[in-house]
C-alpha cells in the first residue's frame, strides 16, 4: 500500500467518524451509509480498510460492546453489496434503494449478535423495539443518497 493510499483511507475513515458523531443527536439519520457506498464505488477494495478503521475508532470512542460486534458484520454487508453493484454501474436511484433497504434491515441484522448472546427472544425483542428507528433509517438513507450521491460523486 502506498503512503498516499494510507493517508487517504485514514482521512476518509476519520470523516465517517466525524459525521457519525456530529449527527448522533438525530435518530438514525446518518451519512455513513452514503459515504460507504461512495467509497466502494470510487475506491473499490480500499473501502474495506476505510470501513474497519471506522468501526475500530467507534469502538475506541463508545466501547466494545455487543453493538460493536454487530458493526463488524452489518457494515460489511453494505460494503459487499455496494462492491457487487458497482460492477453494473447503477444510477443514483439504485444506490438510494440499496441504502434504503439497508436502513430498513439494519436492526434485523444487528439482532443476530443478540441472538447469539441472549437467544431468540432477546433478538426478537431487540429487533421489534427498533423497528420505528429502522423505518426512519431506511427513509432517510433513501432520501440522502438520492439527493447527495451525484454531487458527492463528482467530488471524487
Amino acid at each position: 500500500m502506498k503512503t498516499t493510499d494510507l493517508v487517504r483511507d485514514s482521512l476518509l475513515a476519520a470523516l465517517l467518524l466525524a459525521l457519525q458523531v456530529g449527527l448522533a443527536w438525530l435518530p438514525n439519520i446518518e451519512l455513513v451509509t452514503l459515504l460507504l457506498i461512495l467509497y466502494a464505488v470510487w475506491f473499490g477494495s480500499h473501502g474495506w480498510i476505510i470501513l474497519y478503521v471506522f468501526v475500530l475508532l467507534e469502538g475506541l470512542i463508545y466501547g466494545f460492546g455487543l453493538w460493536w460486534l454487530s458493526y463488524l458484520y452489518v457494515w460489511a454487508v453494505l460494503m459487499a453489496a455496494a462492491l457487487f453493484m458497482r460492477r453494473f454501474r447503477p444510477g443514483p436511484l439504485s444506490w438510494a434503494l440499496l441504502g434504503g433497504i439497508f436502513g430498513l434491515l439494519f436492526g434485523g441484522l444487528c439482532s443476530l449478535s443478540y441472538l447469539a448472546a441472549g437467544g431468540p427472544s432477546a433478538a426478537f425483542a431487540w429487533w421489534i423495539s427498533g423497528i420505528p428507528f429502522d423505518i426512519i433509517h431506511g427513509i432517510s438513507n433513501f432520501i440522502l443518497i438520492l439527493v447527495l450521491f451525484t454531487p458527492l460523486s463528482r467530488l471524487f
